[in-house]
């Protein structure tokens, strides 16, 4: 156990060298030459789109304490590709999980060769206690797969949307939680996840956590102390709202306007979902202050995201996800801890295949050469970042979705055919299965609402091209950008 320890501390110190901060710069005193560890806190929620952040003050406070990424996107807006690409730092085409399920998709998929290759099994490798509470990977059942790889603490639901009258594998056991308003499961992990970050900071040894809720995913079900706010709330009615784009694709093309029916339930969908958030930032307080409490905070990173964004109602569709549109592809992101610029914004691109690398440059660990993504870290703490990408890529399957899939979509939520696209900081352009292409100027529109492929310059078309199809054969991070 002691070697373990040194060896911990030793890739401790490199990972606070690399984040310019020493001990000294810490509560506490310094053990001899210890550096104290740099901790992780994740808090990864499920469909969460932009727009509800205005509901949650402690992750606007957790904005104001740390960095906001403005132009933060997602490899594909669909909860297992999506949580595929975070956990490996891979885009899509690298971890062949394209879908919820199926042969290019699911749990059944990821735990082939992807599930031993994680931030999860590098930074427990180094002497970090890893903890995963509540959402894992579609597909995945508490009572037929147990702890995966690379996990010290595994408190994982399957199909846990509803919030009660779930199963919950804690370390391999399987518990039954039901209807009680202590059974709501984001109030059960986020006591687990105060116990796990005393429990570590009690040990004395690094740690990171994810807590991944299953909302503000449907059925939107808020916390029993929530089901009153907001009332009256309805769905955003911004310029997209019930408009079609210009030369849109076949898939979106000719929609009937969103009738009185419709409209209401994306409200009541709305007003659900503003109610569901507020458990979760609720939770990212209480964190917060257990950090605190535990003595750690001022050596843990908290971190907080969403696996896609959601649409209600913007471009004539109704609730779903899956579009290259902003609205599903760009999600917040949010980090905050020792070393992050407080009050900060980076608008350089960015994608959820950084997050890997990032965790891992906490703990000390270099990302090996399948690792598409690139560490954060510079823009963290120095605000720039040389030599960073300047597009993106977005890349999905579709339109199938199994009869049993939880993001299964009706026709009117929105169904896009196979495509990949590229998304830079004022850019949109997508590429479909077929050949319909959209290309969207988001400064001069931002909505996305001007579809200007047909109009592009041969020379810029023909740069866009490449360049997709370049990234979409790319592997590592050198040859990702």
């Amino acid at each position: 156990m002691r070697t373990s320890l040194i060896r911990a501390g030793s890739a401790l110190a490199a990972a606070l060298l690399l984040f310019g901060m020493t001990a000294g710069a810490c509560a506490g005193p310094p053990a001899g030459d210890e550096r104290s560890p740099v901790n992780v806190v994740f808090v990864l929620t499920d469909d969460l789109s932009a727009n509800l952040v205005q509901y949650m003050p402690n992750v606007r406070a957790l904005a104001q304490d740390g960095t906001t990424f403005s132009q933060y996107t997602v490899t594909d807006s669909l909860c297992c590709p999506s949580r595929s690409s975070i956990l490996t730092g891979r885009y899509p085409h690298n971890t062949g999980v394209f879908t919820n399920s199926g042969d290019d998709g699911g749990f059944h998929v990821f735990q082939r060769e992807q599930e031993r290759d994680t931030f999860a099994t590098s930074l427990r490798s180094r002497g970090y206690r890893t903890a995963m509470m509540g959402k894992y990977l579609n597909g995945y059942q508490p009572g037929e797969h147990g702890v995966r790889p690379g996990w010290t603490e595994w408190d994982v639901a399957g199909g846990g949307y509803g919030e009660y009258n779930y199963n919950l594998n804690e370390n391999g056991a399987v518990r039954h939680y039901g209807q009680a308003p202590e059974d709501y499961l984001t109030t059960v992990v986020e006591g687990k996840a105060e116990s796990f970050i005393t429990a570590s900071a009690e040990a004395g040894e690094p740690f990171l956590l994810e807590v991944a809720t299953f909302t503000p995913h449907g059925p939107y079900v808020p916390a029993p102390e929530d089901k009153q706010a907001f009332p009256g709330l309805k769905a955003p009615r911004g310029p997209s709202f019930d408009k079609l784009p210009s030369d849109a694709p076949d898939w979106l093309a000719g929609r009937a306007p969103l009738t009185a029916a419709q409209t209401a339930q994306l409200d009541t969908a709305y007003r659900k979902r503003a109610q569901s958030v507020l458990s979760i930032d609720r939770m990212i307080g209480n964190l917060r202050q257990t950090l605190e409490k535990a003595g750690v905070a001022d050596r843990t990173v908290v971190v907080f995201s969403s696996d896609n964004g959601f649409h209600l109602g913007e471009h004539r569709l109704t609730a779903g996800k899956q579009t290259a549109f902003d609205h599903d592809v760009h999600v917040p992101l949010v980090v905050a801890g020792p070393g992050v610029r407080g009050g900060a914004t980076v608008e350089a691109p960015v994608l959820n295949i950084d997050l890997r690398p990032t965790f891992e440059q906490f703990g000390g660990v270099t990302p090996g050469p399948a690792v598409d993504g690139r560490s954060l870290l510079p823009w963290l703490r120095d605000g720039q970042a040389p030599g960073w990408r300047t597009t993106g890529l977005v890349e999905h399957h579709g339109p199938g979705q199994a009869a049993d899939d939880p993001d299964r979509q009706a026709p009117a939520g929105g169904t896009p055919p196979t495509y990949a696209a590229l998304r830079g900081p004022d850019f949109t352009y997508v590429e479909y299965e077929g050949g319909a292409r959209e290309y969207y100027d988001r400064t001069t529109d931002p909505e996305e609402l001007l579809n200007t492929a047909a109009k592009l310059p041969a020379a810029r078309a023909t740069e866009l091209h490449e360049k997709l199809e370049s990234l979409r054969g790319c592997r590592g991070a050198e040859g990702c950008g």
